[in-house]
């Protein structure tokens, strides 16, 4: 079977060549357009990244196209309607990172609770004393997870390691779950009063825009922190420095910031120069980032080589799937991308 992948980088080739060892494959570094159509012509099956715009005037040009599968959650890029009144499947990668977010979840809360940041910062300065940089166990300790999706139950699985209480708000609560984990389930003023570090991990959307802002702020045990590794939007910029300036919250570990929303994809910073252009103006003007209990990484929660070889691995289960007759992971009309 001939394969063509576009909007592939280099290191992708030798990995996909091994996976795909029987099939004859064709690499091209441009997205799917229609400008690029005619590269795409005689290939049934075709693989694409966010880039590729896929949409019902290409698709006339595809006419032995017959499996479309994206490297990516999200498929907002792609015509699924047009897809499939041209019989074609269109599969995607519904998970990929859950394990790797979950630890950098906890890269950031250490990097806190043992002031490992403020230390670094002080060793820079030639200042080795140690006043002011006494931590606290994990063990013991309640933490909040807001959003218990795979990566809110990865992080549950790796508190629980710490000895840790967990509670746990989702509008959907997995009660086998809670029960398997050993985490409770409580409304969200409840999870706010009593956590000692609350972790967010939701998607963006209308109805988490500033879900933690100045009201559910002055719910929180004073002295809290609390940790995004999800989406900037989800959390009220203003409300966070006027938290951290009252002594409500001790510190505030992120991976996001508010004003990276165009950001839908993580893998969207490998590609978009553009967008990764506004992040580090974004990160440079950000006041935030100067204070010494918040800690900050550039989005890179998701970004270990194995979660992008998982990427690869799952699109190459998509295309072994469909040549057998059994399609995995596939995109219907009418779903909502994530």
């Amino acid at each position: 079977m001939r394969i063509a992948f576009f909007e592939i980088k280099g290191w992708e080739k030798p990995f996909l060549r091994r996976m795909l060892k029987e099939h004859e494959l064709e690499f091209f570094k441009e997205p799917l357009t229609l400008d690029t159509a005619n590269l795409a012509k005689q290939y049934s099956v075709v693989s694409v990244f966010i880039y590729s715009k896929i949409t019902r005037e290409l698709l006339k040009k595809l006419p032995k196209l017959k499996l479309l599968v994206t490297r990516s959650t999200g498929f907002d890029h792609i015509d699924i309607n047009a897809c499939k009144k041209h019989g074609i499947v269109v599969c995607n990668v519904p998970y990929y990172g859950e394990n790797t977010v979950a630890e950098h979840t906890f890269a950031l809360i250490l990097s806190i609770s043992r002031n490992i940041h403020k230390s670094y910062l002080r060793t820079l300065r030639n200042d080795f004393s140690i006043e002011g940089l006494k931590g606290f166990d994990l063990m013991g300790k309640t933490l909040g997870v807001i959003g218990t999706g795979h990566i809110g139950l990865h992080v549950i699985r790796i508190a629980k390691g710490f000895s840790m209480r967990v509670l746990a708000y989702d509008i959907h609560p997995n009660t086998v779950a809670a029960e398997v984990l050993g985490f409770r389930y409580v409304s969200m003023e409840q999870l706010l009063k009593k956590s000692d570090i609350i972790t967010l991990h939701v998607p963006y959307n209308k109805h988490t825009h500033h879900l933690i802002n100045k009201h559910t702020i002055k719910l929180m045990k004073r002295g809290a922190i609390l940790i995004n590794t999800s989406r900037g939007g989800v959390v009220d910029t203003e409300a966070l420095i006027e938290a951290l300036d009252s002594g409500i919250l001790a510190g505030v570990g992120l991976d996001v910031l508010e004003g990276e929303d165009l950001i839908k994809e993580e893998k969207q910073l490998l590609y978009d120069k553009a967008n990764l252009e506004k992040l580090a103006q974004l990160v440079k003007d950000h006041i935030l980032l100067s204070r010494d209990n918040v800690v900050f990484t550039p989005h890179i929660a998701f970004y270990s080589q194995e979660a992008l070889e998982r990427i690869l691995a799952t699109t190459v289960q998509n295309i072994i799937a469909f040549l057998r007759g059994k399609p995995e992971n596939t995109v219907v009309v009418n779903q909502q991308s994530s």
